[in-house]
């Protein structure tokens, strides 16, 4: 008898290509991991109904990594009609950052009223938060954004899955990720030491001996999109599914 994975993460965008954005689809619901400017395209595109997102993890408050909430919020307003609640959290900064992005893409966009509540919340470091079946603990990275740069550890179904958002590795990175069913880490080159990115040769050498089931490599410039047959882990792409 075939039995079926009971948490499963999409790439919507997977950096270099399409921008950051990961959906998670478990028992009780769906949250995306950033959503990146281009996060509309990829939701139309693999045909994901935007009103079955209900919380967005955001790891930092650079465009390619939360660029796509006024449009996300816009859509959920005029488009897909969305009447249930949107939780957005990311680091301190989110509830000036957000409706300053809303307002300089669709001037008076931030203050309408809707049909739908957006709960903002902002996280602290090492502080844990629940969200419903969800749990996500942020570590700090390093990684100038304006405000705190994130690597995640979100528990949901049983599982562990770690993101490391843009950061250079560090100690908080090792601890999020450590006996991880999941790491999804940045790859932005394959061994070029580039200040506040992680390159595929470190986060090899760093992960080791941390009991991490599955790493998953993205947000990969064109060095190391040309270098993927050389990857020992997975390499995320547009669209691609894996099963927890």
């Amino acid at each position: 008898m075939q039995t079926h994975s009971t948490v499963q993460v999409r790439f919507l965008g997977s950096g270099g290509r399409l921008q950051s954005c990961i959906l998670v689809s478990h028992p009780a619901g769906r949250f995306l991991i950033d959503c990146g400017a281009s996060a509309m395209v990829s939701l139309r595109r693999f045909d994901v109904d935007p009103n079955t997102v209900d919380s967005v993890f955001l790891t930092h408050l650079h465009g390619d990594h939360f660029g796509g909430l006024p449009f996300f919020i816009l859509d959920a307003q005029l488009v897909s009609r969305r009447g249930a609640p949107l939780l957005v959290t990311g680091p301190p900064g989110l509830a000036k950052r957000l409706p300053g992005a809303m307002e300089a893409y669709f001037p008076g966009s931030s203050g309408v009223k809707r049909k739908f509540e957006i709960d903002i919340k902002e996280m602290e470091p090492r502080v844990s938060m629940s969200a419903g079946a969800v749990r996500v603990t942020p570590f700090i990275g390093l990684h100038p954004s304006g405000d705190n740069a994130y690597s995640l550890r979100i528990e949901v179904g049983g599982k562990v899955i770690a993101c490391s958002g843009d950061t250079e590795w560090t100690d908080a990175l090792g601890e999020a990720a450590r006996g991880a069913d999941l790491l999804i880490a940045e790859a932005y080159f394959y061994e070029k030491k580039v200040p506040y990115h992680l390159d595929y040769r470190t986060l090899m050498e760093k992960s080791a001996g941390l009991g991490i089931r599955r790493i998953a490599i993205t947000h990969m410039s064109a060095d190391m999109l040309s270098k993927t047959g050389l990857a020992e882990c997975e390499v995320a792409d547009d669209g691609k599914i894996l099963e927890l």
